[in-house]
């Protein structure tokens, strides 16, 4: 994949028959710099005066092959995340009063699981499949809506020093090298 000059390449190999059936019903994408699946299903046609749409809508889709994580990174705005099916995925937020939390969204709310979630504007956000799972389906909604602009990755290292608790989680979750912002040109 070629974007904005940058080329992010993602391997296609060894993929479970189950989640190549969903790779290919919902014809994701991935995203640049962490290689997350997604499909855009809706780009608000009303816009701020910065064009910005007013609200936006994805698919996405965690698998373990090929790697599908959400590297941490963080958003001017609230993100509701949705579970729709397949394995339960892990959320780790670290926040800015230095308190950090995970949560599991899953079909299991009876056994905590998540199904709805809302992450705090500006909250570093990362996430995963639960090991073991082939593939976890999920979705993000924004009010104002998703541009690429907005979207900040952290860096592993500064990200260490400041909640160490979560040094294994953050590196493990930094497929974004030294990437902290998305290609020039794309809005998700």
């Amino acid at each position: 994949m070629i974007l904005g000059g940058q080329r992010f390449t993602f391997s296609m190999q060894n993929i479970h028959p189950d989640t190549q059936a969903m790779i290919d019903h919902y014809e994701f994408d991935q995203i640049p710099i962490e290689g997350t699946f997604y499909k855009s299903t809706y780009r608000s046609s009303q816009v701020y005066k910065d064009s910005t749409p007013q609200g936006t809508a994805i698919i996405g889709m965690y698998t373990d092959q090929p790697l599908s994580v959400s590297c941490f990174h963080r958003l001017p705005y609230d993100e509701i995340w949705h579970f729709y099916g397949g394995d339960p995925l892990r959320l780790f937020l670290l926040h800015g009063d230095g308190r950090t939390e995970q949560l599991i969204m899953g079909p299991n709310p009876l056994e905590g699981h998540q199904l709805q979630f809302v992450v705090p504007a500006h909250t570093w956000q990362g996430g995963e499949m639960i090991p073991g799972g082939r593939y976890s389906l999920f979705g993000c909604t924004m009010a104002p809506g998703f541009m690429g602009a907005d979207f900040e990755a952290g860096l592993a290292a500064d990200l260490i020093k400041e909640y160490p608790d979560f040094a294994a989680h953050i590196q493990r979750l930094s497929v974004n090298g030294d990437h902290t912002n998305m290609p020039e040109g794309y809005i998700g």
